[in-house]
């Protein structure tokens, strides 16, 4: 998943980041909300963190313009405010939770695959397409009930291709989606984690199909 972090205080940015990369996440960090707009623009995210009080004004006017331009891109605010009123009016601006500061990373990484699993439209972490079965929270991939280990990056992007079968990807997507503006990569990593996963699936109904010129798809041929 591809993360947005936008929060001003450089320790807690840090940790947070490091936290979510360390699960194979790729995380964009702004401090501020002028750099946020710029990424949110730029970029295509599965999720948005937010703080509210930030250098340049209030988290909640880059909510409120969020959810003006029709971008259903999931927020959570990360707030220091406890009051009831504080927490009603950000659900109202259209943020999808919020989480209190301080707060416990592995409660802030729960709240994040819950929003996740509702954009999804799915209550479970565990997905089955045909003879695959896959848990994004357990990391664990199970082709005809063999398990399969996967690194990091190569959960992520399975991840992304089973939450979206069907769809097609192309390979610039796919660099956009599972890499941060920091890391320098091309698109040959994606045919690489590509042919990963094509060894993982083998002999499979669940196939990761090339759609020669416009890029890749999770197909299930039962």
């Amino acid at each position: 998943m591809k993360y947005l972090l936008v929060e001003d205080n450089a320790e807690l940015a840090q940790a947070v980041t490091s936290r979510l990369r360390l699960d194979g996440h790729s995380v964009d960090h702004a401090s501020k909300i002028a750099d946020a707009v710029g990424f949110a623009q730029a970029g295509e995210y599965d999720l948005i963190l937010l703080d509210i009080m930030l250098p340049d004004g209030d988290g909640r006017t880059f909510l409120k313009q969020h959810r003006a331009a029709m971008n259903d891109t999931p927020v959570i605010v990360l707030t220091a405010r406890s009051q009831v009123s504080d927490r009603i009016s950000m659900l109202d601006l259209g943020a999808d939770d919020y989480v209190t500061k301080p707060f416990d990373h592995a409660e802030l990484e729960a709240r994040c695959r819950a929003v996740l699993r509702r954009k999804n439209g799915s209550a479970r972490s565990v997905l089955q397409v045909g003879d695959v079965e896959f848990d994004a929270v357990g990391g664990q991939l199970h082709v005809k009930g063999q398990p399969v280990e996967l690194r990091n990056r190569e959960l992520r992007l399975f991840e992304l291709l089973i939450n979206a079968r069907g769809q097609v990807f192309s390979k610039q997507k796919l660099v956009d989606r599972l890499f941060s503006y920091d890391d320098d990569v091309s698109e040959n990593a994606v045919e690489v984690y590509i042919g990963r996963l094509r060894k993982h699936l083998d002999g499979s109904d669940v196939q990761i199909k090339t759609l020669r010129g416009l890029g890749y798809r999770l197909d299930h041929d039962g």
